[in-house]
């Protein structure tokens, strides 16, 4: 049996750029913060890692930090910018988000799954400056928010703005707001570096304190073979299309198959390979394991680096009600084969098949 992978958003296959680029940096024995002639080697493939990422998302390169991943990234920024301001949260971000803004208030989204822009500017105009962190693109549904116009209201009311672009880093979106959050392994990378990128001006005190690296800011070695890999994974042009033509063919076989299921923001704009499937009645770890069993692999909208399924807090905030507990998360990788779609929706009818036939 041929597997298929169709679990991108956990994390993206390795690409042959960045591989050849971690073997390259693998031979690069010296230390970026040397001054001998190894030092200086692996200098310069560091800053041709943060130029390349300068570059595409319209950073300053001498305000890119390099992390552990976005993890890292997002608790540094939320830490630092965070510092005597309310934490306003989107109530469908990521749980590494949540869990480093302990108290903060949620931020309500539409049954899109985008955030609430009259919500926003009432609790901004409710008391002192804030924080808000918001998500470029949500890591279970795809679903885009509006950046461009939350930075707006952030920015008359004196806020600061903090964007989670760990899922969003294949689009290329530019640096908006104070600070914007990228990992690795998820444009397809190795696992272990991130980058949080700043608006220029930004202080920064470091979350982890060290031996100076990163201008001060972040303590430690940098992962020099998983920082290289990271900026030679960044997306070719026209990828998104391809991945969106497979993902309308996933959707539009869905409504063929099953009119009872429907797909988590659908009507918003998303991701080009993602597509949260939500089948009412069909719990989603039911749904992930019969898929695996199948050969495909997928994840339901809430697991995560425990391994658990429970009930999706993005649905919930979506008001998916009882069915918040039955989304089952497709996302294609960069290298999905054409003929994805089919295979997964013959391997689904059948799971559905199964399922209907125990209920009744």
């Amino acid at each position: 049996m041929v597997r298929l992978y169709l679990d991108a958003n956990a994390t993206e296959p390795l690409r042959p750029a960045a591989r050849a680029a971690v073997l390259a940096a693998l031979d690069a024995v010296g230390n970026a913060s040397a001054v001998h002639a190894d030092g200086r080697t692996a200098r310069r493939l560091l800053e041709a890692a943060r130029s390349a990422l300068a570059q595409r998302f319209g950073a300053a390169p001498g305000e890119i930090i390099f992390t552990s991943g976005g993890t890292e990234a997002n608790a540094l920024a939320i830490q630092a910018l965070g510092a005597g301001r309310r934490l306003l949260i989107g109530a469908t971000e990521h749980p590494a988000v949540l869990a480093a803004a302990p108290g903060a208030t949620p931020l309500p989204v539409g049954t899109a799954g985008q955030v609430d822009l009259e919500a926003l500017a009432a609790l901004l105009a409710d008391g002192p400056p804030a924080l808000v962190c918001l998500m470029a693109a949500n890591n279970e549904s795809g679903v885009l928010h509006p950046l461009a116009a939350a930075a707006a209201l952030c920015t008359a009311a004196g806020a600061r703005l903090h964007v989670d672009a760990v899922q969003a880093g294949r689009l290329n979106p530019p640096l908006i707001g104070d600070s914007m959050a990228l990992s690795g392994h998820k444009l397809g990378g190795p696992m272990g570096a991130g980058a949080l990128l700043l608006r220029p001006g930004t202080v920064l005190p470091p979350l982890i304190a060290g031996g100076g690296q990163e201008r001060g800011r972040r303590g430690g070695t940098e992962a020099l073979p998983a920082i290289a890999g990271m900026a030679a994974a960044l997306p070719e042009l026209g990828e998104a299309a391809r991945l969106a033509a497979l993902r309308d063919r996933i959707e539009a076989g869905i409504a063929a198959l099953a009119p009872e299921a429907w797909i988590a923001g659908q009507g918003a704009p998303r991701l080009p390979n993602t597509s949260l499937i939500v089948l009412p009645g069909a719990a989603a770890e039911t749904q992930v394991i019969a898929l695996d069993l199948a050969g495909i692999a997928t994840s339901a909208g809430a697991a995560c680096s425990s391994g658990k399924v429970t009930r999706s807090h993005v649905l919930a905030a979506m008001g998916a009600g009882e069915a918040a507990g039955c989304g089952l998360r497709v996302s294609l990788p960069w290298n999905a084969p054409e003929d994805a779609p089919e295979r997964f929706l013959e391997a689904w009818a059948m799971m559905r098949g199964r399922l209907s036939r125990r209920a009744a």
